[in-house]
């Protein structure tokens, strides 16, 4: 039996998963919300950031490494909200055995 992706007591960072709420804006489109689906135990890891602009303001992205127990329902239309802080979900992947989803994520800091 391979040793699991993460020691599950590394999983010490309370992150919000937020799912898209897409209510009609009453002229034929949507406006995109976001909802609290539920509240998880997560590690995180700083990946990498690059300085970039973004509508004329200078700032950095930032990427992490975001592990979560296992979940079916996480996609990339999600996202986690830690306090004001939003990370958007880029990919995702399951760990060899199962029981970990690993997730690339990135924030933007001003």
């Amino acid at each position: 039996m391979s040793a699991p992706l993460v020691d599950i007591g590394a999983l010490n960072r309370r992150l919000v998963l937020e799912s898209p709420v897409e209510p009609g804006d009453g002229a034929g489109g949507v406006t995109r919300g976001y909802a609290e689906e539920a509240t998880l135990w997560a590690q995180m890891t700083p990946v990498s950031a690059r300085r970039e602009v973004e509508a004329d303001n200078f700032g950095a992205a930032v990427r992490f490494r975001i592990v979560i127990r296992a979940r079916s329902s996480v996609s990339t239309r999600h996202r986690f909200r830690e306090g004001a802080r939003i990370y958007r979900i880029i990919a995702l992947r399951e760990s060899a055995d199962r029981c970990f989803l690993e997730i690339d994520a990135e924030t933007r800091e001003d």
